[in-house]
């Protein structure tokens, strides 16, 4: 069953599970059981053994505390306590009001949204918790809905940080390119140069941007984003009252009537600056010889510079309300607020670690690799490593995880086949893993992003999904004419042209919110 088609069977079952019933532990357990019965010979002692292995590897690895997953989870915690602090403080309430003064339009708040998100594209859980959070007090006063914050945060997350060199996603991907090229002799361009004249072929990124740019300024709302919309607008409900709990939100917590836009944003501030610096300092540590910008990036230790970040955010929250006297039994009922707001997401993202590794151990990532052979005719080449890549992705959660296993089959075949399509074929994977990535229930940055803008987990998948799918024919066909043509103006053209016109067909079948 390793590594064959049945291999395919605990995450799709698993992600129908999730679609159907909306119930993700529920279902994300299920096809936990079942994976680890499939690698056991349905021996239900091993199978347990062997979940209970997974779990405590989350914590503890070969003696050692785990620092990358287990770090995430300190971090989700600490920022669910930053918020908390904020939101008793009067921060985000004064800095509501504030931006409700200089952002007068819906369009407004939700295009400040976005180019935070192109902004910060440092890295992706970074991009994702930050922007949310920093967002949602001026979308929450313009009735923009949380599943729909929740998209402009995902759309500009992976789509920016796989396009930008200097962030932890480049850094990676240079790296993998860099061994490729010199695996198979291409001597013409180094990996940053490889990776520059990749980003205009990465059509799905550079389309989910443009898309997301054009939902905002043509109020392009439909399928299921639709009836969040509506309701946030007329009736003020930004999440669906029957989905269950949403991480991050602090509504019962007392808020202070003395509160200022600095008790926002010097925290936020504090935790971008932290973040950053120690990612650099991390990275320079890490780095052999002398430090490179390339190399402090591709070294970085993302998730302890993340816990440092935290800390220092949530340190400058905690003696802001101390110089607002807040009393120490408030700080601790706030402080636990916060913890508990996060435990939803972190619930979901043990779950997903769990299931993503027995995906790992089935082989389902190395069957769906096995699906692309050698009679398939070169032009049709980028489509279809963008499907299986989508797929891929998709179905196990990981875009990176994507990345370290397609890439170098990408690259022999393009070596065998054609080498002219190396580089087309390699950003042909990259795309496929974004669009997988922003699909799946299971990826981290999907369940960060919902985390960040405060949106039920399911809400955000059912909403973007829509708007994936639009985008990812677009990169389709674009893909099909860069592998007939070769030529990357012409598939520019081509994916711009269906841009503008899959815009005019949805305005014209949309009527605005507001209208």
């Amino acid at each position: 069953m390793e590594g064959s088609i049945l291999s395919l069977l605990p995450p799709i079952l698993a992600l129908a599970m999730v679609i159907l019933t909306r119930r993700v532990l529920l279902s994300l357990g299920v096809g936990i059981i079942v994976g680890a019965l499939m690698l056991n010979g349905y021996n239900p002692v091993d199978s347990v053994a062997e979940i209970v292995s997974i779990v405590a590897a989350i914590f503890v690895v070969d003696g050692a505390i785990n620092d990358w997953e287990l770090y995430i989870i300190f971090f989700l915690l600490l920022l669910g306590m930053m918020a908390a602090l904020v939101t008793r403080s009067g921060g985000s309430r004064a800095f509501g009001e504030w931006a409700l003064k200089r952002v007068k339009t819906r369009v407004g708040a939700q295009l400040v949204t976005v180019m935070l998100g192109i902004i910060i594209f440092i890295d992706d859980y970074f991009n994702s918790l930050t922007v949310g959070n920093v967002s949602r007090p001026l979308t929450d006063r313009h009735r923009v809905s949380r599943a729909k914050l929740a998209y402009l945060v995902d759309s500009t997350a992976a789509p920016m940080c796989v396009i930008a060199p200097v962030s932890s996603w480049g850094a990676y991907i240079i790296t993998i390119i860099a061994g490729i090229l010199a695996t198979h002799g291409v001597t013409q361009y180094e990996g940053l140069q490889a990776f520059m004249l990749m980003v205009p072929m990465n059509i799905y990124a550079l389309v989910a941007i443009g898309l997301v740019l054009a939902v905002v300024f043509f109020k392009l709302d439909f399928g299921a984003m639709r009836v969040h919309e509506e309701r946030a607008f007329k009736t003020g409900e930004l999440v669906d009252p029957d989905s269950g709990a949403i991480p991050g939100d602090q509504e019962d917590l007392k808020v202070s009537d003395k509160g200022r836009v600095g008790d926002l944003v010097w925290p936020i501030v504090a935790l971008v600056l932290g973040t950053v610096a120690f990612m650099i300092i991390t990275g320079i540590q890490a780095s052999e010889g002398a430090a490179t910008i390339l190399s402090t990036f591709e070294n970085t230790d993302v998730a302890s510079s993340l816990l440092y970040g935290g800390i220092i955010g949530f340190a400058v929250a905690l003696v802001l309300n101390i110089v607002k006297k807040t009393e120490a039994s408030d700080l601790g009922a706030t402080i636990w607020a916060g913890i508990k707001s996060m435990l939803p997401a972190i619930y979901i993202l043990l779950f997903a670690w769990t299931i993503i590794s027995i995906i790992g151990d089935l082989g389902t990532g190395q069957y769906l690799a096995s699906l692309v052979d050698g009679n398939i005719h070169p032009m049709f080449l980028p489509a279809i490593l963008f499907l299986i890549a989508g797929f891929a992705a998709f179905s196990t959660g990981t875009s990176w995880g994507t990345f370290g296993l397609l890439l170098p089959i990408a690259g022999e075949m393009a070596a065998v086949i054609d080498i002219t399509m190396m580089l087309p074929m390699l950003a042909a994977v990259l795309a496929g893993a974004i669009f997988g990535d922003h699909c799946s229930p299971i990826s981290d940055t999907t369940i960060l992003s919902s985390t960040g803008a405060g949106s039920h987990h399911i809400d955000h998948v059912v909403t973007q999904l829509p708007y994936a799918i639009v985008a990812a024919v677009i990169t389709l066909i674009s893909y099909l004419v860069l592998g007939a043509t070769g030529s990357v103006i012409l598939t520019l053209v081509t994916a711009l042209v269906l841009l503008v016109i899959t815009v005019l067909i949805l305005k014209k079948l949309s009527t605005p919110i507001e209208s």
